[in-house]
């Protein structure tokens, strides 16, 4: 019994560890994207034995990176989401909850422009991308976005400037806590006049 009982503090102390080290290793990699399995232990505060029996090599530590941050923007999106919702309002839904994926959101899109060819981060971002580019589509068949562009080009220069504003509030040289801002300029550079624009995000964030 007693062998028994000692075993879930293991279990415990390994999913602690575990949790730690790809909440370390999330940060290390934006801040540092060569960072060695070794630097990230030793900033997670474990030996690399604990590491390694958790992630044996660093693409097993990026698949599990990915898994959780394809996790992460999918449930903010599914949250987000309301049925009905007319292509402004679904845009700016997307926008903040990109933003409350945070550092998943950034993740994602970093590892793949460092591991172009890798397709389970490409299957992460996947639901995302197909959503944004389905709401561009309709914003521009409704008149409300500009279609200067087709809609697969927009969605993916909106989504580049969302991660330029995403680095920019990490790097705090420019605050955005809500992501009230950066949504707001989403949809102006999608071809909405700013004023109707921010109104629409203040109305999205206070229902």
């Amino acid at each position: 019994m007693t062998a028994v009982l000692d075993r879930f503090p293991q279990r415990s102390n390994a999913r602690s560890n575990r949790t730690r080290i790809l909440a370390t290793a999330r940060q290390q990699l934006l801040d540092h994207p060569d960072a060695s399995l070794d630097s990230i232990a030793q900033a997670a505060g474990v030996v690399r034995r604990t590491l390694y029996g958790h992630f044996s090599n660093r693409q097993a530590l990026v698949a599990a990176l990915t898994q959780e941050a394809g996790q992460a923007l999918q449930q903010a999106f599914t949250a987000a989401r309301t049925p009905g919702d007319d292509p402004l309002e679904a845009m700016a839904r997307m926008a903040l909850a990109a933003w409350d994926a945070g550092d998943h959101y950034r993740m994602l899109v970093s590892l793949e422009r460092r591991h172009p060819g890798e397709e389970s981060i490409r299957a992460a971002l996947a639901p995302a991308r197909e959503e944004a580019g389905a709401t561009v589509q309709r914003g521009q068949d409704e008149g409300v976005f500009a279609d200067l562009v087709p809609a697969p080009a927009l969605a993916l220069a909106l989504e580049a400037l969302m991660l330029a504003l995403a680095e920019a509030n990490a790097a705090s040289t420019w605050v955005d806590p809500t992501g009230e801002a950066a949504a707001t300029e989403l949809l102006a550079a999608a071809g909405v006049a700013p004023q109707v624009a921010a109104l629409r995000v203040r109305d999205v964030l206070h229902r």
